[in-house]
């Protein structure tokens, strides 16, 4: 037997426009480029991918099963620019064969400067869901399948307002030097997790990343041996899992289907027929499970040990896709060393009441986690060969240099803003979550040029 666990990932970041010394204005977002971006993915990507999960949910009578994690900022950007794709995950969502993970708000790389800031942006991540589509995740992803040992502690021991673990397993890539060995097709669990408070185990998922990346990187790719890949070849691949594990399980980026991987390629051909493919190489013993549904029928065994943060990128399945170099580690310091103070200006405005002060602090902070972003530290990255044309590829600057200079002026202004008000200490403690994206003034327009 082998069950299938589809898991995509939906993200867009709020990108930053070119932003100089001389800029003294606090709108740093490119709108205009976010939402022509967020409506391109759409018609490519997230409005045929959808409605064809949609069908194929409906085709296959509940058997074939699905998963996503939805950024807070994706959510943000559809409900802006693109409504009708939010309809499609809702009736997903009703059809009972389609989950919803969790993950942190602004798809960030909160967990490594601050935990505080995490949970607050997992606990924002999950009303969001709730308010959009009417789910409650139970299954956590952390960004970029960014995962070690100390993470699956703290995300184990996570409660909801009830006082219960919020999640019960999570996701993160099987690394070849951590599992030795062993297959990604089973479930594990996390060495230091103990004292669950409702008695059951905190499970890990492993993605199976060749099968993964044949689908997401190589479909096209006219020099690999395998090309072109038929629904039928691949059934075949995860059927022989069979004897060596029962699960199989593909994690990718959802723009594999029309964005990355053309709709010229037959993606979309391939994961049309790829279900009952799957189903028919060994009639009654493979299906598709959600991956709530994966640990409540699985038990793990045995345990995964990360001593050392690992994630799903490039070759080394490390972090240095965000934290390679010193551009990356020093912008990602200075953006959280204003952490404290911003939220400190925050609770003070709370506590005045004054809502000009309420507004000023509410748009300092949305700013501020904008700016947390993964891809901005992504897009400063300076690795080269196999990995530099992927990097290359998703970078909208002309090189990392110019990425770090835009960011760094960006952080300035965000700095000035902030000490444009009365000095304060450093503050203890979670603080409440402001609305998420409330309405500011509109960017004031350029005068018109001088002839």
């Amino acid at each position: 037997m082998t069950s299938v666990v589809f898991y995509f990932q939906v993200h867009q970041p709020y990108r930053l426009r070119r932003y100089t010394v001389f800029d003294t204005d606090p709108f740093y977002f490119a709108d205009d480029k976010n939402a022509e971006i967020l409506r391109k993915v759409a018609d490519k990507c997230y409005r045929p991918a959808t409605a064809l999960m949609l069908d194929l949910v409906r085709r296959h009578e509940g058997r074939f099963r699905i998963s996503y994690s939805l950024s807070g900022v994706v959510l943000d950007q559809l409900e802006a620019w693109a409504p009708d794709v939010l309809d499609l995950y809702r009736q997903l969502a009703a059809t009972g064969c389609c989950e919803f993970l969790g993950e942190t708000y602004h798809h960030s790389l909160s967990f490594l400067r601050s935990r505080d800031e995490f949970d607050e942006q997992v606990i924002a991540h999950s009303q969001r869901l709730r308010d959009l589509i009417g789910v409650t995740p139970r299954i956590f992803r952390n960004t970029e399948l960014i995962y070690s040992d100390a993470v699956a502690e703290h995300v184990s021991g996570m409660l909801d307002a009830d006082g219960k673990p919020r999640f019960d397993a999570m996701l993160c890539e099987g690394v070849d030097r951590l599992l030795g060995h062993r297959s990604p097709n089973y479930v594990y669990a996390p060495p230091r997790v103990s004292d669950r408070r409702n008695g059951a185990p905190f499970s890990l998922l492993l993605k199976n990343y060749r099968l993964s990346d044949d689908i997401a990187f190589r479909f096209s790719n006219r020099g690999w041996s395998e090309w072109p890949l038929s629904a039928e070849k691949f059934a075949s691949w995860v059927n022989h899992i069979n004897g060596d594990g029962y699960l199989c399980n593909l994690f990718m980026d959802y723009e594999t289907f029309g964005e990355h991987q053309w709709a010229e390629t037959g993606v979309f051909q391939f994961l049309d027929a790829l279900p009952e493919k799957i189903f028919d190489v060994n009639p009654g013993h493979n299906h598709f499970n959600t991956p709530s549904e994966a640990v409540a029928q699985f038990q793990p065994v045995g345990t995964y040990h990360a001593p050392e943060l690992v994630s799903w990128a490039d070759t080394e399945r490390d972090l240095s896709a965000w934290l390679g170099n010193h551009m990356q580690t020093h912008a990602l310091d200075e953006a959280f060393s204003l952490e404290a103070p911003i939220k400190k200006r925050l609770k003070e405005a709370l506590a005045s009441g004054d809502p000009a002060e309420i507004e000023h602090a509410t748009y300092l902070i949305q700013d501020w986690r904008k700016l947390t972003t993964s891809d901005h530290f992504y897009y400063m990255c300076t690795k080269y060969f196999a990995d530099g044309d992927v990097h290359k590829y998703f970078n909208p600057y002309d090189s990392p240099y110019d990425s770090f200079i835009n960011f760094m002026n960006v952080l300035d202004n965000v700095r000035e803003r902030l000490e444009a008000g009365k000095p304060f200490p450093v503050p203890v403690g979670p603080l409440p979550e402001p609305k998420p994206d409330a309405k500011r003034p509109a960017k004031p327009a350029k005068p018109a040029a001088k002839r």
